[in-house]
């Protein structure tokens, strides 16, 4: 515990505590909207794509956070003008995340110095983020979250009957691209935690925790945030007391979430649910005999 305290002090751990928080805020949400629309491989293409893009900077020794923004920003524009429609878009999602991962490939062969970014980028990196990738973190989930925000009605219609959404004149395909561009930047900054390998650990397991403890969109967004800073933080904490790697702490926690949620909390929710509304029946049709 003291060893711990005493880590607190350094500059370094402030700097990855502060940026995990933002981090996970932006993804907890996130998250909730990528399991309720299935894009869950959409996820995977970006983060494999802003991979591409963070190579190419480092080529250009550019900031690799901005070339993870670029490439998941590009990708999330093709993605939402190619594949649309969701049996079309795993199609154009399988091409491009070739194509764009052969592409990675090349500039990191070409790159002449140390590829300690890049392999950083695929694994994860927090503890090595300065003030100022803390202030760019700052400001891009800031922004994500108004533009999330500014859609969030007519994305969750859209999300849960997205049929009757378009029918009652909601932009469904505008609205498409949009949370594609949204996700885009949530990628960008789920990588530095868990890396593109494990990416799908915050941008998918907090929303599918959520999911199985309410059926409310709202509160399955707070349960969402919850489950991702938890994991987040306590991943961070446990891998500056154990030297072990963060992505390593935050995978374990988030899996281990997911199975008390699916398998303890969910199902006794669903028990006290049906017995409720037993209850509820029962005293109506003794009311009524």
């Amino acid at each position: 515990m003291d060893q711990l305290v005493a880590l607190l002090g350094y500059e370094f751990v402030q700097n990855a505590i502060a940026a995990g928080f933002v981090i996970a805020i932006v993804s907890g949400v996130v998250s909730g909207f990528v399991v309720a629309r299935n894009m869950s491989f959409a996820v995977h293409a970006l983060a494999e794509l802003g991979f591409t893009g963070a190579a190419g900077f480092i080529l250009l020794r550019l900031s690799p956070v901005l070339g993870l923004l670029a490439g998941t920003a590009v990708t999330a524009v093709f993605i939402g003008a190619l594949g649309v429609r969701a049996r079309g878009r795993d199609v154009v999602v399988g091409v491009v995340m070739a194509f764009g991962l052969g592409l990675g490939v090349l500039f990191i062969t070409l790159y002449k110095g140390y590829a300690n970014q890049a392999f950083a980028i695929l694994f994860g990196t927090i503890t090595g983020v300065s003030r100022g990738d803390v202030i760019l973190l700052v400001a891009i989930g800031a922004v994500t979250m108004l533009a999330l925000a500014a859609v969030y009605r007519p994305l969750t219609f859209a999300t849960v009957d997205p049929e009757v959404a378009e029918a009652r004149g909601v932009p469904v395909g505008a609205l498409a691209v949009a949370f594609l561009l949204i996700m885009a930047a949530a990628v960008a900054e789920a990588i530095q935690v868990v890396g593109v390998l494990l990416i799908l650990t915050l941008l998918i397991t907090p929303g599918a925790a959520a999911e199985r403890l309410t059926p409310r969109p709202g509160l399955a967004t707070v349960y969402s945030v919850g489950i991702a800073l938890l994991c987040t933080l306590g991943g961070i904490l446990l891998s500056l007391v154990t030297n072990a790697p963060v992505s390593v702490f935050v995978t374990t926690l988030s899996f281990a979430c997911y199975l008390v949620a699916r398998f303890v909390i969910g199902p006794r929710r669903r028990e006290l649910r049906l017995a409720t509304a037993g209850g509820t029946a029962a005293q109506e049709k003794a009311t009524t005999a």
